[in-house]
């Protein structure tokens, strides 16, 4: 991706005869303007990309990029990855784009999104360094973590949401807690149109909050509703157009991203409890004396990673969620039964979902059709590495196409459309499939997959026990709207949607 040797000589040979020129006599003030046009033209093409070695390296193909801006013009800004889904047909399922002056490749399809996250899964584990966050972030936390920063704040996450009790009957506890108080709040509206998006984003937060803190919130708390708002105001922020430029395209540190206020919000708000509140806090005073990656700027940063990838992936998936039963009253009332046949009037647990394929397979295709991350987090190659037979260097920038995955016509009967028999044998028992990758897949898969897996499978089966989910007076099933809104990850239009209680 840079100057070949052949480039390299040919622009000597350029330099060469103009100086012969010079001594010839033949230099003058317009000479002198055609050289520095010369030299300008052919670091703009240069930088574009137009002289590299990558057919001789046999670098995945791609569209040819213009100078400058490389195939910016190409993309739809807004929904970035339907854009790649198109290129993916033309080029295959290993391509590449040059975004401004990055050279990006993009692998797509079940096949090869496992070959490169799971069977090379080292050589994929690096994130790149994208300017807006590395100003924001200075590389701590985990999620916009690199190199060895990156695996000791991964390792202590995972050993920290263990030791708090994720997957255990504690947490359990709390999410069971927490979905009454759920319930009562959406009961307190007596079956009139609510949009209940913020209050299941609310309950939804408490559980990391009160693994973070220890306690829950009551749902019109001012700093509990302001770090709430501010995280989803972050997520919509980061979808917007401009956004989408800076992340794929800025190579240096020439964009600040606090003129964009990217988690900024977030983090400040985080900032008002105090330190010593977070149950972290003193995992890391421990640990601080003998090992440096445990400080404050980890801490705040780990803090911020933990309740935004907590509350926006759950939330959104159950929003779906609610919005596919109101599309589909046949598969909730299927879900009903189910519920009332294993486990009646008694709270939802756990240990119920063994026993509920149906339900179990019908949150699993709420996962895949949302889609919710279609492009992933991006990746980057830590060592050079060949992938379906092209050459991709160290430090190049990886998107891989999740939703190329979750709609991927070899694995799913039905990719586009809403069908929980994806997750059903002949049977009607439940199947695992491998291409079911919403958390990601490799080194960097969700830390908090187990407690995701339990909070959507307790606070969806809660909810329907409970209630009906019927569309306002005067609104079809036909005239729901299953199309995104514009966010960094996919979320639903706002809706509202009518909760009756049920007998």
């Amino acid at each position: 991706m840079g100057w070949n040797s052949s480039t390299s000589i040919g622009f000597v040979f350029i330099l060469a005869f103009l100086s012969i020129l010079k001594t010839a006599g033949f230099w003058n003030s317009s000479t002198s303007i055609v050289l520095v046009l010369i030299v300008a033209f052919l670091s703009i093409l240069k930088t574009a990309g137009f002289w590299n070695n990558d057919r001789r390296q046999n670098f995945p193909p791609g569209p040819r990029p213009l100078p400058i801006i490389g195939n910016l013009l190409l993309f739809d800004l807004k929904r970035p990855y339907r854009t790649y889904l198109e290129l993916s047909k033309k080029y295959g399922p290993v391509f590449s784009v040059q975004m401004g002056h990055r050279k990006v490749v993009v692998i797509s399809g079940y096949e090869t999104v496992k070959e490169a996250l799971v069977n090379q899964a080292d050589a994929f584990a690096e994130r790149p360094k994208i300017p807006i966050f590395e100003d924001l972030t200075k590389g701590n936390g985990v999620v916009f973590a690199h190199g060895e920063n990156w695996k000791v704040m991964r390792r202590f996450t995972l050993t920290a949401l263990r030791d708090f009790g994720m997957g255990k009957k504690a947490i359990e506890d709390r999410i069971v807690e927490e979905y009454g108080h759920l319930a009562e709040s959406i009961a307190s509206q007596e079956g009139n149109p609510i949009d209940a998006s913020k209050i299941i984003n609310a309950a939804v937060a408490n559980i990391i909050v009160s693994i973070l803190l220890g306690k829950r919130f009551d749902y019109k708390d001012p700093r509990f509703v302001r770090l709430v708002t501010m995280t989803n105001e972050n997520m919509r922020l980061a979808g917007k157009p401009l956004v989408t430029v800076m992340i794929h395209c800025s190579t240096k540190k020439n964009v600040s991203g606090r003129q964009i206020f990217i988690y900024i919000n977030c983090i400040f708000t985080w900032q008002s409890f105090e330190f010593s509140s977070f149950y972290l806090n003193d995992f890391f005073q421990e640990k601080s004396t003998t090992n440096g990656y445990f400080h404050n700027g980890n801490l705040l940063s780990l803090v911020s990673n933990l309740f935004t990838a907590g509350v926006e992936t759950i939330s959104t998936t159950l929003n779906w969620g609610f919005l596919l039963m109101l599309k589909y009253p046949e598969i909730q009332k299927k879900v009903q039964d189910e519920i009332e046949q294993v486990i009646g009037s008694n709270p939802p647990r756990i240990e119920h979902r063994a026993q509920m394929p149906y339900t179990d397979a019908v949150i699993h295709e709420i996962q895949r059709y949302a889609n919710i991350l279609p492009l992933d987090l991006p990746h980057e190659t830590a060592a050079d590495v060949t992938l379906q037979g092209y050459f991709i260097p160290k430090g190049t920038y990886i998107v891989p196409l999740l939703t190329s995955v979750l709609k991927d016509e070899s694995q799913w009967e039905k990719p586009d459309m809403f069908y929980p028999e994806h997750f059903l044998d002949a049977n009607g028992k439940f199947v695992k499939k491998d291409a079911f990758m919403p958390f990601s897949a490799g080194r960097r898969i969700c830390a908090g997959e187990t407690l995701a897996k339990m909070e959507l499978f307790l606070f969806f089966t809660s909810l329907l026990q409970r209630f009906n989910f019927l569309p306002p007076p005067g609104v079809s099933n036909s005239d729901l709207d299953l199309s995104p809104a514009v966010s960094f990850n996919v979320i639903p239009k706002p809706y509202k949607m009518c909760a009756v209680a049920r007998s």
